[in-house]
C-alpha cells in the first residue's frame, strides 16, 4: 500500500491526510492489520514518529515528526492542550442551538473492550465545543473543536447529545444518508448505496507551534470526496 497523501513536510514535521479505515499504529486488539506507521517506517525509516493518533475510521490530518526534539516539543503541546484541532462531522438529527459545548467525563466501557462511555463520576474530564454549519432534513453538518483529547471523545459526546455521527458502528444508530430519502421520485432504489458509507468524521485542521521556528503552523486536509458529494446533494435536496 502506498503512503497517504503528504499535506505538509519540512526538516522537522511530516503531515499526512490519513484515509478512513487505516490504523495509525498497531492496535492491541488488532495487531495484524496494516497501519500507517508500519508503512511510514518501511518507506521513510524509524526516525519518523507519530505525535498523536486518530481512530482507524476517522480521516484527516495526522502529524508526525522527523526528530526526537520535535517529537518531545509537539508531544508537550498536545499534553498542554495548545494544539488546536478542527473536525467536521455529519450527524443524524437536528442540532440546536447554533453553538453548544458538551462536558462529559469519559472512561473505558468495561462491557465493551476498546470503547468508551460517559460517566458522572470516576471518568476523565472531557470538553468539546460544537458549531452548527448547516442544517438539513434529518441531518446536521458540524464543526467540532475538542478541548481535551480522550479516546472516541467526539463520538461519545455527540451520541450522548442525541446527535450520533453518521455510520458510527460503536455509538451511532442505523440512520443512512440515501439519495432516495432526499430526492422525490428517485428511481434507483433497488441497487442504491448510501452517499456516505464510512464514519462521517474528518480532521480538517491541526494547528501547532513549530518546534524550530516557534511560529504557529496549520496543517489542512481537504474533505474526502464522499463528503463533498453528500453535501452537494443535501444542499440541493435536503435543505430545511
Amino acid at each position: 500500500m502506498a503512503l497517504p497523501p503528504i499535506i505538509y513536510e519540512d526538516d522537522a514535521l511530516l503531515g499526512f491526510d490519513k484515509p478512513s479505515g487505516l490504523l495509525v499504529a498497531p492496535d492491541r486488539l488488532d495487531k495484524q492489520s496494516e497501519n500507517l506507521m508500519a508503512l511510514v517506517h518501511a518507506k521513510l525509516g524509524h526516525g519518523v514518529a507519530n505525535v498523536h493518533r486518530l481512530d482507524a475510521d476517522t480521516s484527516g490530518v495526522l502529524l508526525c515528526t522527523k526528530t526526537k526534539r520535535a517529537l518531545d516539543i509537539l508531544s508537550g503541546q498536545f499534553q498542554a492542550k495548545t494544539a488546536e484541532k478542527v473536525y467536521h462531522a455529519l450527524v443524524a438529527g437536528a442540532a440546536a442551538p447554533d453553538e453548544f459545548t458538551v462536558e462529559l467525563a469519559l472512561r473505558a466501557d468495561e462491557s465493551r473492550p476498546g470503547l468508551m462511555r460517559a460517566v458522572k463520576k470516576g471518568g476523565k474530564p472531557s470538553v468539546t465545543h460544537f458549531r452548527v454549519l448547516e442544517r438539513f432534513r434529518g441531518f446536521s453538518w458540524l464543526e467540532c473543536r475538542p478541548l481535551t483529547g480522550r479516546t472516541h471523545q467526539l463520538r461519545v459526546h455527540l451520541a450522548a447529545h442525541g446527535l450520533p455521527i453518521l455510520n458510527d458502528a460503536f455509538y451511532g444508530n442505523d440512520t443512512q444518508l440515501l439519495l432516495s430519502g432526499l430526492k422525490r421520485g428517485y428511481k434507483g432504489r433497488e441497487n442504491e448505496r448510501p452517499l456516505i458509507s464510512r464514519l462521517a468524521l474528518h480532521v480538517s485542521e491541526l494547528t501547532v507551534t513549530h518546534p524550530e521556528t516557534r511560529e504557529r503552523v496549520t496543517l489542512r486536509a481537504p474533505l474526502p470526496n464522499e463528503f463533498v458529494v453528500a453535501l452537494k446533494y443535501l444542499r440541493r435536496f435536503g435543505c430545511v
